[in-house]
């Protein structure tokens, strides 16, 4: 079978790390990038031999102005490929549909694209198969994924009646934290629910769930603290078991020495992560507890790095390369070395 040629518009945080997820995958081709800046984080794509196409016409100039080789534009880039990620910043990629319609290309969007631009919003493990031969779908933020990852499958295996979850965000990602980073404070979100309840129920219809958010003094990671009340009678250690058989869910332990969001993050570095990516939920099994069938667990969300494997999966899906949700998975797991 031929490779599935991908190419990424947005070479940011997540843009660059779906690049490398792209490029170690057996049955897709990476063709290139397309961006609008001439930084070093497109120096950094120029570096590992990805092609550089400018976003937009007005940014041709400027980038090649800044020494960046570029091998075209958009257009010529939407020509070589059957599907483009789009990793712009929020609000740009639903300009950019259009744009991909009109060239025929298939595109993935991100979490911060409305669900209503899109034929599925999608978290792999939840509901791969409706956006198998889609045209547009949109992986959905790292807080919704971990939320999905984690409530579907603790919801097909023990029920759930209604889910509780409270999210402390982190304040912004760490190379913008000279930007707009907070400090000595926590900003509570002035809405019930947050928005990421409700955006769960697009990928698991008729989750009974409500969120609440606050924006934290710090950028590594979000943290989830969940109350779920299960629909059937279950002790802890039934629920850790399935979440044990849980495609991309790590249970750590705090007696490990895993405390905190930053000791999590070492371990990645410790185990040779790229850029030390989470791209699993890690979750806290001497943590959760089961009182009067209610369950409470407190889970770490990679902002970074958590959609990256969605994303390739989500390609497989929507090319129809890999019809079976578990087999995608599997081969998305192995060529990125999540155990």
């Amino acid at each position: 079978m031929a490779r599935v040629k991908v190419g990424v518009n947005g070479y940011g945080v997540i843009g660059k790390r779906v690049a490398d997820a792209v490029a170690h995958q057996k049955d897709m081709e990476f063709v290139g990038v397309a961006d609008v800046a001439a930084d070093y984080r497109v120096r950094m794509a120029v570096s590992r031999g990805y092609p550089v196409y400018a976003s937009t016409r007005e940014a041709l100039t400027g980038m090649r102005e800044g020494g960046i080789e570029i091998a075209g534009t958009l257009d010529d880039l939407l020509k070589k490929v059957d599907v483009i990620v789009d990793c712009t910043p929020a609000g740009v990629g639903a300009k950019n549909k259009p744009i991909y319609r009109k060239a025929g290309v298939k595109a993935i969007f991100q979490g911060g694209e409305k669900h209503e631009l899109v034929e599925a919003s999608f978290v792999a493990q939840c509901n791969y198969e409706e956006s198998l031969g889609k045209d547009f779908v949109r992986v959905v933020s790292c807080n919704t994924t971990g939320l999905c990852r984690v409530l579907g499958s603790i919801r097909g295996a023990h029920g759930i009646k209604k889910a509780r979850v409270v999210l402390i965000r982190r304040a912004t990602d760490p190379w913008e934290s000279h930007k707009e980073g907070i400090i000595n404070t926590v900003v509570p979100e002035t809405h019930v629910p947050s928005h990421q309840g409700p955006d769960a129920q697009t990928v698991i219809p008729g989750l009974n769930i409500t969120t609440m958010a606050a924006k934290g003094a710090h950028n590594l990671s979000h943290i989830h603290f969940a109350m779920v009340e299960l629909g059937r009678p279950a002790a802890v250690e039934g629920v850790l078991e399935t979440l044990r058989k849980t495609p991309r869910v790590m249970l750590i332990r705090a007696s490990d020495g895993l405390q905190g969001l930053n000791s999590v993050i070492e371990l990645m570095r410790d185990l040779g992560r790229p850029r030390a990516d989470l791209w699993e939920v890690a979750l806290w099994e001497d943590i959760a507890s089961v009182t009067g069938g209610e369950l409470y667990l407190v889970y770490q969300v990679h902002n970074e790095a958590i959609v990256i494997p969605e994303n390739i999966d989500a390609i497989r899906a929507v090319t129809e390369l890999e019809r079976d949700a578990m087999r995608s998975i599997q081969k998305t797991n192995e060529a990125l070395g999540i155990r």
